[in-house]
């Protein structure tokens, strides 16, 4: 029998593991107190840290429990979760905009990476036809009065 690393548990006062999650309590580097990392199974870097609660001695940690750690596992998933969210939408913005008696929706994709990033600036009609697409420097600001510009001016590439 092979067991894969998410399905092993370990149950300790500071240490957790289950579900794809590790919950490892460590003192507090900023204070006094104690902190708690959430780091999904296969990541280097925990995903969330948060403050721990003291024990009843004021001195050392409260011990993980079950229904703590699985309170955490699903505030790490939902921080986890809004990143993403908030990732996707920093590298993926859309507006649509009126030019004459046309909509149009401007997108501005851009794609994140060390050494060459690069954006993509396409535009499409009401019917989701491509009107027209360049590329543009990964730092273009896509604004609703840089997307009218772009279409009134002839989807000609922005300096």
């Amino acid at each position: 029998m092979n067991l894969n690393e998410s399905d092993m548990k370990v149950q300790e006062p500071r240490l957790w593991s289950s579900d794809g999650w590790t919950a490892r309590v460590v003192k507090n580097e900023d204070d006094d107190g104690w902190a708690v990392a959430m780091t999904p199974d296969g990541a280097s870097e925990p995903a969330l840290v948060g403050p721990w609660t003291m024990g009843r001695d004021k001195k050392n940690p409260k011990p993980l429990d079950q229904s703590a750690f699985l309170t955490l596992v699903k505030t790490a998933r939902e921080f986890v979760r809004r990143s993403e969210q908030q990732l996707h939408a920093a590298l993926h913005q859309s507006i649509a905009v009126t030019v004459g008696t046309a909509r149009v929706t401007v997108c501005l994709d851009i794609t994140p990476d060390e050494d060459n990033p690069s954006a993509t600036l396409s535009a499409r009609d009401e019917g989701d036809d491509l009107l027209a697409q360049v590329r543009v420097p990964p730092s273009f600001k896509l604004s609703r009065s840089s997307a009218v510009a772009w279409a009134e001016g002839g989807f000609v590439k922005p300096r």
